[in-house]
């Protein structure tokens, strides 16, 4: 059965999963790839990324493991994909992550500007969806052939399906990092009332992960 998953999704002790003012330069948002540096210095991350094996095992390198198995498909915010607001001024643009991406799977990107389906180096190929969250969801079930979809980001687009109840198992890197500013994961977000509660948590050196369940999940 297809299970809708968040994995490895970082915020700050302040609770920011980026920070403000993302443009070219800062991906993330100003001080935002601090976030990430638990994760990029796992052995997985670094073989996924640069085909190495000099990353790090443990407990976060575990995590970022899980975040890749039996997955399917993705779905992503269009600020996930690229800093280009509005109108697509032109298909120059193909993601953050040059010709090789890290997926591996169907990526569907929500946007309210459409733009033709194109395939990457190493089995990606990029969706663009007008319809919304539940038109997303359904091709990327469709895509997922059985497998399980994972929402990759950012706060806006989790906020949308966590309001939803859609989302099966979410899993939050809380990086000892201050950002002060930017985007919010659990803005507007009634957590308990949306009925999920937390399964589990455990720390590591540089991040503590949290596993978060909607009650549906954990009575099956």
């Amino acid at each position: 059965m297809t299970r809708i998953r968040v994995n490895s999704f970082s915020i700050s002790i302040d609770g920011y999963g980026a920070g403000p003012n993302q443009d070219i330069d800062n991906p993330l948002g100003v001080g935002g790839e601090d976030l990430h540096k638990w994760a990029f210095q796992t052995r997985t991350m670094q073989q996924t990324l640069f085909g190495n094996d000099k990353g790090s095992t443990g407990i976060d390198d575990d995590f970022i493991a899980r975040g890749f198995e039996n997955m399917g498909a993705w779905i992503l915010g269009r600020n996930m994909f690229g800093p280009i607001r509005g109108p697509w001024p032109d298909m120059d643009w193909k993601g953050w992550w040059g010709d090789n991406p890290p997926y591996h799977v169907p990526v569907f990107i929500l946007t309210h500007h459409a733009r033709p389906s194109f395939e990457m180096e190493g089995g990606t190929t990029f969706h663009f969806v007008t319809g919304g969250i539940h038109q997303a969801l359904e091709r990327a079930r469709e895509a997922a052939n059985g497998k399980d979809v994972r929402i990759g980001g950012g706060a806006n687009t989790i906020q949308q399906y966590l309001h939803e109840s859609l989302i099966d198992e979410l899993h939050i890197a809380i990086a000892p990092v201050i950002l002060g500013a930017g985007e919010r994961l659990f803005e507007g977000v009634n957590l308990r009332s949306l009925g999920y509660d937390c399964d589990r948590s455990v720390a590591s050196e540089n991040a503590t992960h949290v596993i978060l369940r909607h009650k549906d999940e954990i009575e099956t």
